[in-house]
């Protein structure tokens, strides 16, 4: 029987309906949100946490549910109960990827848990490139797809050079203050239909790396810590309870890979799936085009941090993908697939060694390429040091925390280790070099 549910119309839309949106990315979302107002979408990202979304996600999905289904709907459930909004006139908005995830049925049990809840009356809005759901009152518009990947590419340059430099600016709040700066020029351009043109864009990008690189800040060093994991854990901080808050205040500086590498990754696992079973040659062709485009933005946005020395900027796909070779199969692509491994390597080639792997509980792909490659890791990048934490909702915050903390440690050990030997190397370079300009001085003694 097929189902019944509640469709998101164009009059929902005309008569001002509230969409809400989970949270994951933060400078992401937030240009998402403004992006979706400006197309005429009232859209809300919730920033709700706390015990009561994890008591609504256990009340209205099974407990051996992914952890993020149980935090994404509990997040739902907890804002239409806070009383906030009007619920004969809100809208839910949730993605739908139609890969083997599970994450592609958080729609179904969303549905259901509404439905539990006495609420199967909202419309639940179906955010897919697939054509699995269609609704008349959301219709992604070129323009607007235009604006959400540029929203994304902003986002990606923005994470990658905040990250870098918060940690060691003179005067704290600098980088937050000229984050809301550019958050606010991108939007008046988007308004105005700029910042989303190769020209713009790469003026912008260069721009933003300039302006960011330019904050006073020190040059200590500090412990590099590198984020994978399950998409939705290593990003939301309700996921993995405000990792990137913890990390600061263990003065690290801490790198996120970036969106894009993701977005090319699913890109290129349809293009295999086509090429292997078949598929409509309109799609292979248009998902051959779309990740030619987003390598070429990509491009753009690692050329932004070109004659910046001190800033590392993201990586290209191609060369992530290739770093695994011979490491893991690139069958593996349920979830984060082998991208997740791959990224772990990209973090240790540019010295973040010291990784935290988010693993939410019930995520079997992320633990066979997280947790699952961590000797063969050792392996390849001796020097690793990989700590799997997982998030559970049955877990305690002060467990995993101090799971870190001990990884963090033997990061400092290793680095007191690391710096003694470069100082002994030092010091018998400054010997050897002391005695062989003594041999010199003695030879010249003798010959006169």
């Amino acid at each position: 029987m097929e189902e019944v549910h509640v469709e998101f119309t164009k009059e929902m839309r005309e008569a001002g309906y509230t969409i809400l949106v989970p949270n994951m990315l933060g400078f992401h979302f937030s240009l998402i949100e403004k992006v979706l107002r400006l197309n005429g979408y009232n859209a809300v990202v919730l920033k709700n946490r706390g015990h009561n979304v994890m008591a609504e996600g256990l009340k209205y999905v099974h407990n051996d549910t992914c952890v993020p289904a149980l935090l994404v709907i509990g997040q739902f459930l907890d804002a239409l109960h806070s009383g906030e909004y009007d619920l004969h006139k809100v809208a839910l908005i949730i993605t739908q990827t139609g890969g083997g995830c599970r994450a592609s049925n958080y729609i179904f049990l969303l549905r259901k848990a509404l439905k539990k809840a006495g609420l199967d009356f909202i419309p639940v809005i179906s955010a897919n490139l697939s054509g699995l759901e269609k609704c008349s009152g959301f219709k992604p518009t070129l323009p607007l797809i235009r604006q959400l990947v540029a929203s994304l590419i902003y986002g990606d340059c923005i994470m990658c050079v905040s990250n870098q430099i918060r940690p060691y600016e003179y005067e704290e709040g600098q980088t937050e203050a000229l984050i809301e700066k550019w958050n606010q020029i991108l939007l008046d351009q988007f308004s105005k239909g700029r910042g989303l043109s190769h020209r713009d864009m790469k003026a912008n990008l260069e721009e933003i790396v300039d302006q960011f690189d330019a904050i006073p800040r020190s040059h200590e060093p500090k412990t590099k810590v590198g984020i994978v994991g399950e998409i939705y854990v290593k990003y939301s901080p309700l996921g993995n309870n405000g990792l990137e808050e913890f990390l600061r205040k263990q003065d690290c500086e801490y790198n996120l890979p970036g969106i894009l590498a993701f977005i090319c990754f699913k890109i290129d696992n349809r293009i295999d799936d086509i090429l292997l079973y078949g598929g409509n040659p309109i799609k292979l062709v248009f998902c051959r085009l779309f990740l030619k485009y987003v390598e070429r933005m990509e491009r753009i946005l690692i050329g932004a941090f070109d004659g910046h020395q001190d800033l590392i900027p993201p990586t290209e796909y191609t060369h992530i993908k290739s770093l695994v070779k011979d490491v893991i199969g690139y069958g593996s692509k349920m979830g984060e697939g082998w991208l997740l491994t791959a990224e772990m390597l990209e973090l240790a080639e540019h010295g973040y060694e010291n990784i935290v792997c988010a693993q939410p509980f019930g995520c079997l792909p992320n633990h066979i390429n997280g947790k699952g490659m961590i000797r063969r890791l050792t392996e390849v990048h001796p020097g690793i040091n990989i700590v799997p934490i997982d998030y559970d909702l049955s877990a305690t915050k002060v467990n995993q925390e101090n799971r870190i903390r001990l990884m963090l440690s033997i990061a400092s050990d290793a680095n007191a280790k690391k710096i003694e030997q470069e100082r002994l190397i030092a010091e018998d370079e400054r010997i050897a070099e002391a005695n062989r300009l003594w041999e010199q001085h003695a030879s010249k003694s003798t010959k006169a």
